[in-house]
């Protein structure tokens, strides 16, 4: 069956689907497999799709949508599993604004039910302008190559942080701006959470040369990934440009599914950071991280986030933890140049 999508979420973009499309009613619901399906109602929050194009739209009832098969185990959004097997005319949900789908096992109280929506089938797609017969469009096609090691690697900023909606992506686009404007060439990656490119795009806009996350190299989300190999295939990649620093945000919080503590696990891939960074939404959260951080034998250089809002954060930070905290929102040059700061004594004052 031959359908045209009114909607192409951002999560299907490595697969570079047109608006026509043809179906299969043959459905492997596994991760990464892309599914056109039909939006069964309106909504009137937590409605909006983030298209290929990183544009926001408004999901319309009867929408037709390409979406991904993934899950999702978000304190503060949507938990959601892949059912064991998808037909066609079965009903799932819309789990994130990038566009995953699966079942919801879990709402938050502020974002409602999750939307509703109709399987219409597996999405094709035809490698060869002669192939006559299909195959099931997964995002894995055209991906970043991952890499089991990490030979080389400019120095690293790794942010991370305590919770979703902790400050992460704010001080990771403050820093970047720092470093850009100190007249370095900066490159940023997203290692966890689920698929979005808001995230590097606001990278981007701050001054990163690039920007990309591990959908690019083929992953709907990080939970129950193996993430060290995605991680540093997206490093060697942004690693082939002229870059002097890489800016890493780690989605999710530093407890959590998302394969956060396997990152901070990997000794390899920590050699290269010079300067960490956790964001901390209210003192206690700060303290739990600077001691959860110390059983990965890593030191935090500063902390940044809602529990830096005023003075009172701060002088709790920095008198009891011996830790400098730094607000992104309201001294962001100041997180920019203490950043730059650590990069130049960690290479020898250069």
């Amino acid at each position: 069956m031959k359908i045209r999508l009114d909607k192409i979420a951002s999560v299907t973009r490595n697969c570079r689907l047109s608006q026509d499309v043809v179906l299969s009613d043959q459905i492997t619901a596994k991760s990464g497999y892309v599914v056109a399906v039909k939006a069964l109602e309106d909504k009137s929050v937590y409605n909006q799709l983030e298209l290929v194009s990183g544009r926001m739209t408004r999901i319309c009832k009867g929408d037709l949508i390409a979406g991904v098969f993934g899950e999702r185990k978000a304190l503060r959004g949507y938990t959601g599993v892949i059912p064991a097997s998808v037909k066609v005319g079965d009903e799932i949900n819309m789990l994130n604004l990038g566009g995953v789908v699966g079942k919801c096992i879990s709402e938050n109280p502020d974002l409602g039910p999750a939307l509703r929506l109709e399987v219409l089938g597996a999405i094709q797609v035809f490698p060869s302008i002669e192939d006559r017969v299909g195959i099931a469009a997964h995002i894995g096609m055209n991906a970043i190559a991952l890499k089991s090691t990490l030979e080389r690697s400019v120095p690293l900023i790794l942010v991370s942080g305590t919770c979703m909606s902790a400050g992460k992506t704010y001080a990771c686009c403050k820093i970047v701006q720092g470093l850009s404007h100190a007249g370095l060439k900066v490159g940023a990656a997203k290692l966890t959470g689920v698929s979005l490119m808001k995230d590097t795009l606001d990278m981007v806009d701050f001054g990163a040369e690039r920007a990309i996350n591990f959908t690019d190299a083929g992953l709907v989300s990080t939970v129950s990934q193996k993430v060290t190999e995605v991680a540093k295939g997206l490093i060697a990649e942004l690693n082939r440009g002229k870059l002097d620093a890489i800016v890493l945000e780690l989605g999710d919080g530093i407890l959590g599914e998302y394969g956060v503590q396997e990152l901070l696990s990997d000794k390899q891939l920590l050699s290269y950071v010079k300067c960490q960074v956790c964001c901390a939404n209210d003192p206690v959260a700060a303290w739990g991280a600077v001691e959860q951080l110390k059983k990965y034998g890593i030191t935090l250089d500063v902390i940044s986030g809602p529990a830096t809002d005023n003075q009172v954060g701060v002088s709790f930070i920095e008198g009891t933890m011996a830790v400098r905290a730094i607000n992104a929102r309201t001294s962001g040059p100041a997180l920019g140049e203490f950043v730059l700061g650590t990069l130049r004594k960690a290479a020898g004052g250069a």
